[in-house]
């Protein structure tokens, strides 16, 4: 028989119990008993089953499934204007129209299945419908309908159709959940750092665990790109048997570092592991040997060896699930943490890549800045790395792009220092492009990226020592940064417009070892070997460089930006060992 399906469910039903059961279990029957005393006997449904935080109901017409899911959205409104942000309840909702078995306990079929799939893409306050129930409300339905495309759904063959739903009154727009802004705006992954269990029994063992991990999530807190758990929530978890999801749900945390240690006189043996806590699957784990004494500094090798792997293979982790998952299947800090970084990774296919990623974020959060200002990045990022036709309407496109997230966010440093870098490539404007990075280091002293691209204003157009002094403030800024290899390339930038060649021919070396394919690295080498007189060695440069892009001239590089200082003494190194200058 045909009917239409509704699957509702609590949004984070797991952490609002964990929280406070018995109020959610309570408010929870409240919601079920005025849905099946009054809301589904007006809107004519039959519930077929209510789980601990979910239910299943049944409609004969399209038509009777919206107005009813439209109705239990509301429900809980009056209750969370008096809770906390972090204790509110809203609903997802997901309507299928499908021809299905059903008895007096249960409905049966693929349909079904379809409704709960598409109840997954809901934001919460949302209703997602199929195409079959969109054809039987079109007509004189009196409510807002969103087109979300087409979705690929776990398990499920081919591309579904989907639309979102809103309530709306005469003359207002559509009226939608506010979802709590930290939920929202922090798109970074989180990661808890649980205390390591040590192998012995010795008391005095004990203490090794907490350094560990108080180094490790001291180093982890400076990456700008990670939502650090604080210390004091995972300490409750020293000694207590928990599996990865378990600490990933009482501490909101997507990544899980844990692991146990063993001493040997003064060396001690690390067996770390990280765990994606979504997926109960661990990621990466390794064993890492050193002094217990180094443990003890303040810049530790072994904590700094044990974070740079494990930042990295999050990263990794993040990024391959963004090139093989559809877009709806990603959530939002997937989308940007792989859209930042395949950006960087140089090749077209990763910056197409890069584009699309960022796009989809954008789309989701329409009023949130920061998806804009990185895309404005992107804009410049296309320029660098040479896949740009026209340049200068890249970087007015770049400038245009930042204004966006500005008017969303005046105060964002990431979108002034993303600007003023658009400004400074461009050269119509050296001073307001100089005025907005301070604007960007004053709102916030701590933005490695706002210190990064004022010193790359020092070395286009400033003072060499300003240069380096701010370059170096950007690094020390971010030790651990995903993008450590442009860190490197812009501060070997600095060195060479301060006459140290040779450090930024090693800045520049060990930039490459990070990722070979990134020009401009190849192009700061490449001058700084020219003018030391290394000719044999920036032949090799310029081999590498033409590899990548076959069609550079000293012209097109040239066409980059401005005609600076610095991008003289380049395009001299070019033409001097050989390049055509059209």
């Amino acid at each position: 028989m045909h009917k239409v399906v509704l699957v509702m469910d609590l949004v984070e039903s797991v952490r609002l119990m964990a929280a406070n059961e018995a109020a959610v279990v309570n408010q929870w029957r409240g919601f079920v008993h005025h849905a099946t005393t009054v809301v589904l006997p007006e809107c004519k449904g039959r519930m077929v089953k209510s789980l601990g935080d979910g239910m299943l109901v049944e409609f004969d017409q399209p038509t009777d499934a919206v107005r009813a899911a439209l109705t239990l959205h509301k429900y809980f409104a009056p209750l969370n204007e008096t809770l906390p942000v972090s204790q509110r309840l809203y609903l997802r909702a997901g309507l299928n129209a499908t021809n299905l078995y059903a008895d007096e306990n249960d409905v049966y079929g693929h349909g079904v299945n379809l409704a709960a799939r598409v109840a997954d893409l809901a934001a919460p306050g949302e209703t997602i419908i199929t195409a079959s129930v969109f054809d039987g409300i079109v007509i004189g339905m009196d409510a807002e309908v969103e087109d979300r495309g087409e979705n690929y759904l776990k398990h499920w063959p081919e591309p579904v159709r989907t639309w979102a739903i809103h309530a709306v009154t005469p003359g207002s727009s559509a009226i939608r959940v506010q979802v709590p802004e930290g939920t929202a705006l922090d798109f970074r992954p989180s990661i808890a750092v649980v205390p390591f269990e040590t192998r012995s029994h010795v008391s005095e063992q004990f203490v090794i665990g907490e350094l560990i991990a108080d180094g490790v999530i001291a180093q982890l807190a400076r990456s700008p790109d990670l939502r650090v758990i604080s210390r004091l929530s995972t300490t409750a978890f020293r000694g207590r048997v928990a599996s990865a999801g378990e600490v990933g749900q009482r501490l909101e945390a997507t990544f899980v570092l844990g692991g146990s240690y063993v001493t040997y006189g003064d060396k001690v043996v690390i067996m770390a592991q990280l765990t994606d806590t979504r997926r109960e699957e661990v990621i990466w784990a390794d064993r890492l040997t050193g002094d217990t004494r180094d443990l003890m500094e303040i810049h530790s090798d072994l904590l700094d060896a044990l974070c740079r792997a494990c930042t990295k293979a999050l990263l990794n982790d993040v990024v391959q699930r963004t090139l093989v998952l559809p877009l709806p299947q990603l959530d939002s800090n997937a989308l940007m943490l792989g859209g930042i970084t395949l950006m960087h990774r140089s090749t077209p296919r990763d910056l197409q890549r890069s584009h699309q990623l960022l796009e989809a974020v954008a789309e989701r959060h329409k009023r949130v800045a920061s998806p804009w200002a990185w895309l404005a990045k992107w804009h410049i990022m296309q320029v660098v790395q040479g896949l740009s036709g026209e340049p200068a309407k890249a970087f007015r496109k770049a400038i245009e792009t930042s204004d966006r997230a500005l008017d969303l966010e005046p105060n964002s440093s990431l979108a002034m220092a993303i600007k003023g870098h658009a400004l400074c490539h461009l050269g119509d404007d050296v001073d307001a492009s100089r005025k907005l990075l301070q604007e960007a280091t004053h709102s916030n002293p701590n933005d490695p990226m706002a210190w990064l691209y004022s010193g790359f204003w020092s070395c286009m157009w400033g003072n060499p020592a300003d240069a380096v002094k701010e370059s170096e403030t950007a690094v020390q800024l971010s030790p651990i940064d995903p993008q450590r290899f442009y860190f490197e390339m812009l501060l070997a930038n600095s060195y060479l417009i301060a006459e140290q060649q040779l450090d930024t021919i090693r800045l520049c070396q060990s930039s490459l070892l990070k990722n070979k394919y990134h020009m401009p690295t190849l192009r700061v080498m490449l001058t700084a070997q020219y003018e030391t007189g290394q000719h044999e060695e920036a032949r090799k440069t310029m081999a590498s460089l033409l590899a990548l892009q076959p069609d550079l001239t000293v012209s097109k590089f040239l066409s980059y930006g401005s005609t600076s200082p610095l991008r003289q003494r380049g395009a001299k190194a070019l033409a001097g060992m050989g390049l055509p200058t059209n």
